[in-house]
């Protein structure tokens, strides 16, 4: 489990982060095609741990529909009660650069936690 851990966070940063390039980021929560495609180049990674397509899919699938629809935002405006909120779910005193980071860190803890999940029903 702890190596499905370590190494799932590290594939997680390089899909999310190295390999998305700048149209992809601000494009991904408007348009279906770039969500897709950043969820596929995301999901190439993962094959290092495992060639279950289960798991793949689970990565692919939930990787799309938390960027496209932006859900940690949503998860953000349940925790805080905030429904109306225009700063990521958070009061509108907060600074705009830490409710993106916020938004950020909750994003990838949704994401990490589903691809844990995956990894550890199906890869084991």
């Amino acid at each position: 489990m702890n190596n499905i851990l370590f190494y799932g966070l590290l594939l997680h940063f390089v899909g999310d982060y190295l390999t998305q390039n700048d149209w992809l980021a601000q494009t991904k929560t408007t348009s279906n095609l770039p969500a897709f495609i950043h969820a596929s180049i995301y999901s190439l990674p993962f094959l290092l741990l495992t060639t279950n397509l289960y798991a793949i899919a689970i990565i692919l699938i939930t990787h799309f529909f938390i960027d496209r629809f932006r859900l940690a935002v949503y998860w953000i405006k349940l925790v805080n009660w905030n429904w109306s909120s225009t700063n990521f779910g958070y009061a509108s005193d907060k600074p705009l650069w830490m409710s993106v980071w916020l938004m950020i860190i909750v994003d990838n803890i949704v994401h990490v936690g589903f691809n844990t999940l995956a990894l550890t029903l199906f890869a084991l």
